[in-house]
């Protein structure tokens, strides 16, 4: 079992990524689990999202406590949120930054994990116009680590956002091209 915990903001899609997540692999004949951990916050207050994906039913009902993967909405939680606790050894750090996945390894005192790195927020002003990072967070996810085929997610992220699906689909591609990944 795979198991991934998402870190953003009101409003920044780690929900709605947590869960395109998991119908992309149920749809491809897996099984998952997709949901959040959020009280009456607001937007822009600190948000949890967590999948889990595996071969065999699941039947764990609780929080993301040790994630193999770890995604990162908004660098800024680094410092106010403890985003790294429970990582697995040898788990993955997916961040939303301009900085390489080098200087993350050292800031996060980590050199144990793999660090992917991508500008999320300035390819989503360029191709959405908004600084909505959660598609293309998911790009960058699945250059780092191969849990769903893209196709299958690019078909759900279609359906999610139908007026938009060329753009985000556009996004979401970019980001798998130009995540860093060390």
């Amino acid at each position: 079992m795979v198991e991934i915990r998402f870190h953003g903001r009101g409003g920044q899609g780690a929900v709605t990524s947590a869960e395109l997540l998991a119908q992309a692999a149920i749809e491809e004949g897996r099984y998952a689990q997709a949901f959040p951990a959020f009280g009456a916050e607001r937007r822009g207050a600190p948000v949890l999202a967590f999948t889990r994906i595996s071969d065999e039913a699941i039947k764990l009902r609780t929080g993301v406590y040790e994630p193999d993967v770890v995604l990162i909405l908004d660098t800024s939680l680094v410092q106010s949120v403890p985003v790294m606790g429970g990582l697995k050894e040898g788990g993955l750090v997916v961040l939303n930054s301009k900085k390489g996945p080098g200087v993350w390894k050292r800031e996060l005192g980590r050199e144990d994990v793999s660090v992917a790195s991508v500008d999320a927020t300035g390819i989503a002003l360029k191709e959405l116009g908004v600084p909505i990072t959660n598609v293309i967070m998911l790009g960058a996810l699945l250059k780092a680590t191969p849990l769903v085929v893209t196709e299958t997610l690019e078909g759900f992220i279609a359906q999610r956002f139908p007026r938009i699906a060329e753009k985000e689909i556009r996004a979401f591609r970019k980001a798998y091209e130009e995540a860093r990944v060390e």
